[in-house]
């Protein structure tokens, strides 16, 4: 009987002993260093500054720790340029020696780090909430993967919500870069196959200040404005807008009525009530999972603090990709080793879950996920936020069309005039 409890004894101590060594290996472990990219500075600053606020959300849930070992999340600031972001990118990798970078914001920033992901290899890339087609559509890099919709993805239903509307005719307000290319494209595609006309596209200058002259373009025939301008851009169009005292309806980019834009304090606020959109999030969705994120959202960032009633569309889409990076990382039990090839392996094959549904990649590295249709409406706080009109499941990046049929948003593609 001694004997056995010796024995028991002896191995709850050898036990004990290697419990200890395998914590301590743990604890050896170095940090996963995540360098977070996102633009702070420029029209899309206060989207940015959600766009963090998500992304830290997200390691948040898991205390700050993978797989045993520590998230060690190093920021940077872009302005919404290319030249400016991938700057940002190299102080991330080659001074910081990030192992993940996350990130960035704008469209043609996508572009730009995209391909100077090509001459990283060792690092793997993920995107932040860029929207432009290019990004996975046009050369994409191995070690580059986003887990949202594009622009033109976010746009899916709203050409025949616009019809049923009524709106026939149809004025193009956008910024002239890449990501307002892709959502123009993203309604048009479907807006001109149904029998709608866009006579007049006004594209104008990231940061512009002045839109008197796009204001002025705008012809008496058409029953709608279809405008993608996103942050201060947003802001400065309604207010000009107002005072020359516009009156058509309009139609929103999935940024343009974003709770950054929804959120500012102006006369031409109101008259949002009504517009139309759509895009990867609608703040009123019923389901569980999006109600958990709000409260969460809302839990570590109140108002006070200068977050939103909700999250803004930069907040769901980089908590989405950074909740990629973090799963993945699960999934290989912190293994980065052999140029991260488990980890790749496990992003390009997961299915994410997220707030807004299911998300899976496809072989270019980029998201198929849900689309909402959505309309403004005013709660009786007088706060305003988008209802679901339509939920569109299953998006892929060629929109259904055919890849032979299938072509990039740009200033003059697609034409219905």
């Amino acid at each position: 009987m001694k004997m056995r409890k010796r024995m028991f004894m002896r191995t709850l101590a050898g036990a004990a002993v290697a419990a200890a060594f395998a914590a301590s290996a743990w604890a050896q472990q170095p940090p996963v260093k995540i360098g977070l990219l996102a633009t702070l500075e420029g029209p899309f600053a206060a989207g940015g500054a959600d766009g963090m606020r998500g992304a830290e959300l997200a390691v948040k849930q898991r205390g700050g720790v993978v797989a045993g070992r520590k998230i060690e999340i190093i920021k940077a600031s872009s302005d919404a340029k290319p030249d400016v972001a991938v700057n940002a990118a190299r102080k991330l990798v080659e001074q910081d020696k990030v192992d993940i970078l996350v990130g960035p914001l704008s469209g043609s920033e996508g572009i730009a780090v995209k391909d100077y992901s090509k001459t990283q290899p060792q690092v793997t890339f993920i995107n932040g909430s860029s929207g432009a087609q290019a990004t996975t559509l046009v050369n994409p890099s191995s070690n580059f993967f986003r887990f949202n919709t594009d622009g033109a993805q976010w746009m899916v239903g709203l050409g025949k919500a616009a019809l049923d509307k009524g709106y026939k005719r149809v004025m193009v307000i956008a910024e002239d870069y890449a990501f307002p290319y892709s959502q123009v494209q993203g309604f048009m595609s479907e807006f001109c196959r149904l029998g709608g006309k866009v006579p007049v596209k006004a594209w104008v200058p990231l940061g512009g200040k002045d839109y008197s002259s796009v204001i002025a373009r705008i012809p008496k025939d058409v029953d709608a404005l279809l405008v993608v301008l996103g942050g201060a851009d947003a802001v400065n169009f309604l207010n000009q807008y107002e005072a020359a005292g516009g009156d058509k309806p309009m139609l929103g980019g999935s940024i343009t009525v974003s709770q950054d834009v929804l959120n500012y304090r102006g006369k031409r606020r109101d008259s949002l009530v009504g517009t139309l959109s759509a895009g990867p999030l609608a703040d009123a969705y019923d389901a569980p999972e999006w109600k958990a994120f709000v409260a969460d959202y809302q839990k570590n960032y109140p108002v006070s603090s200068g977050a939103y009633p909700s999250p803004s569309l930069f907040a769901l889409v980089y908590y989405v990709n950074m909740k990629a990076a973090l799963d993945a990382l699960e999934m290989v039990k912190g293994d980065l080793s052999d140029g991260h090839k488990k980890y790749r392996e496990a992003l390009a094959k997961m299915t994410l879950k997220t707030p807004v549904g299911d998300v899976r990649l496809d072989e270019n590295r980029q998201a198929v996920g849900t689309t909402f249709v959505t309309e403004v409406v005013k709660d009786d706080k007088g706060n305003l936020y988008n209802k679901v009109l339509r939920k569109v499941d299953n998006v892929n990046q060629l929109l259904g069309m055919k890849r032979e049929e299938f072509k990039i948003g740009s200033r003059d593609e697609p034409n219905c005039p």
